[in-house]
């Protein structure tokens, strides 16, 4: 059983600049030295939190989407982030999963934050995606996502991390911290959460708290309010052995009441 080696890149974001994002995080992934699988950026990592999707959003066949896959090719490894997508006349908050053979999948934001109008101005998704790597299953998620337990659900082919990348304020960091761990005692799985540090355009503050959380809910890793990157190595024989010491998941409800 082969142990992941993710790493999460949390970074402040430059406002609605999608050129000087890319300049940066080309510098940041070249920074990545030691070896890992997986390297998570935040959401909407090219833009930060924008509504103005109009103006920002591009095509799957545009050059921000084929420098990820060339740099995970670069990297040989797989890098996860969202990005503003224009498709069939919508916006999507797109997460892409691009792998180094040149395979990309995509996760389409589900739960869209109507605070701050995202479900005006984005098209949502309706389906999960699992990625596998060295025998693990994947399962990514976006900021908002993370307050709803039945989205989010490990049921029946159980997936072995889950991914939440986000913009999610200083505000209500409390509850990031507290649901990210709260979704790992549930799913009986690792949660990978990376979020972004800095100010954004519309004034509101990020403090990061980028974290990793295991099974029974420890924080193996955590960063707050500054720039970091940081490989953490996950343990399938110790998921396994939880799992089987403490199977909770075989009494699952696979329904909502």
């Amino acid at each position: 059983m082969h142990d992941l080696r993710i790493t999460m890149i949390q970074s402040k974001l430059i406002w609605e600049d999608i050129e000087s994002n890319i300049d940066m995080f080309d510098k940041k992934l070249n920074n990545v030295k030691e070896y890992t699988d997986i390297i998570v950026l935040p959401e909407m990592f090219l833009t930060g939190f924008s509504m103005n999707a109009a103006k920002l959003a591009i095509s799957m066949k545009d050059e921000p989407v084929k420098w990820l896959v060339e740099k995970s090719v670069q990297k040989n490894a797989d890098i996860v982030g969202s990005l503003i997508i224009k498709e069939n006349g919508q916006y999507f908050n797109r997460l892409i999963w691009a792998k180094p053979v040149r395979e990309i999948f995509t996760y389409d934001k589900k739960h869209l934050f109507r605070m701050a109008g995202e479900d005006r101005v984005y098209s949502a998704g309706n389906k999960n995606i699992t990625a596998e790597l060295k025998g693990w299953k994947l399962r990514p998620f976006i900021c908002y996502d993370l307050r709803f337990p039945i989205w989010t659900r490990n049921i029946g082919d159980l997936f072995d991390v889950a991914v939440f990348i986000a913009n999610w304020p200083h505000k209500r960091a409390l509850h990031w911290k507290l649901l990210l761990k709260a979704r790992a005692i549930e799913n009986q799985c690792y949660v990978v959460g990376v979020n972004r540090v800095g100010t954004d355009g519309n004034g509101l503050f990020y403090s990061g708290d980028s974290q990793v959380v295991d099974p029974k809910g420890n924080t193996v890793f955590e960063q707050q309010n500054t720039e970091c990157i940081h490989t953490v190595k996950l343990s399938m024989s110790e998921l396994k052995a939880y799992r089987k010491d403490f199977p909770v998941w075989r009494d699952a409800d696979h329904q909502a009441c």
